[in-house]
């Protein structure tokens, strides 16, 4: 693993460098191949963060309380029958409705496909009969009415990715919340939006961004 003469496809790569243990964990923290699971560590290597600054408790929570003595490093991964492995994006993003995964990036391509919208985040929140439903959070185009917003999302996104992934909601708001760097705080979104602690509000470049999902609150 990690060669790279071995033969690869479009998104993949050989496996890890050698002196890393890594492999992708399922739910029950075994590995696994042939299906989406945790990218995990399983021996300590140089290069590891440490920890994070004046928080070890944090550190520890994020990345060593899912399975004993096991990184979980944040991400979805796969291994193919063919031994390439294949990032899929942030496990703590991925949003799980009746035990089928998505990527918000997924909801957010399909919401912007034949729509006036600009951009838009999506979002998992809690459902007492799903685990989860998917909400969206849009910003209309300069000029555009934000009234068929809504249904033309969720219309959108249903022929992209199937009903199951159909949004609960839709909200039009002026602006999402992102970092100074321009990346999306679907996490702050989230927690605002249900009513949880926001958490690390450090990076936001606009504090008052939040206001409109704070007022929209968790949908009843």
């Amino acid at each position: 693993s990690g060669n790279l003469l071995t033969p690869s496809r479009p998104g993949s790569f050989a496996g890890p460098i050698p002196g890393v243990d890594a492999a992708v964990f399922n739910e029950q923290g075994q590995p696994v191949t042939g299906e989406v699971g945790e990218l995990v560590i399983r021996q300590p290597y140089l290069g590891m963060t440490l920890g994070f600054w004046k928080d070890p408790a944090r550190y520890l929570e994020t990345y060593w309380s899912r399975w004993p003595d096991v990184w979980v490093h944040g991400d979805w991964a796969l291994i193919d029958a063919d031994g390439l492995w294949y990032i899929l994006g942030r496990s703590d993003d991925t949003i799980k409705v009746a035990g089928k995964r998505v990527g918000p990036a997924e909801v957010e391509a399909a919401a912007l496909d034949g729509t006036d919208v600009a951009e838009a985040a999506a979002v998992g929140v809690p459902d007492p009969l799903k685990g989860q439903s998917v909400v969206v959070f849009a910003v209309a185009r300069p000029d555009a009415d934000p009234g068929p917003i809504p249904s033309a999302v969720s219309r959108s996104v249903e022929r992209s990715l199937g009903k199951p992934f159909k949004p609960a909601a839709v909200h039009v708001i002026p602006r999402l919340p992102k970092t100074r760097n321009g990346k999306i705080l679907r996490r702050v979104i989230r927690n605002v939006f249900v009513g949880d602690p926001p958490g690390d509000l450090s990076s936001i470049d606009d504090m008052a961004s939040l206001d409109a999902i704070r007022e929209l609150g968790r949908p009843g």
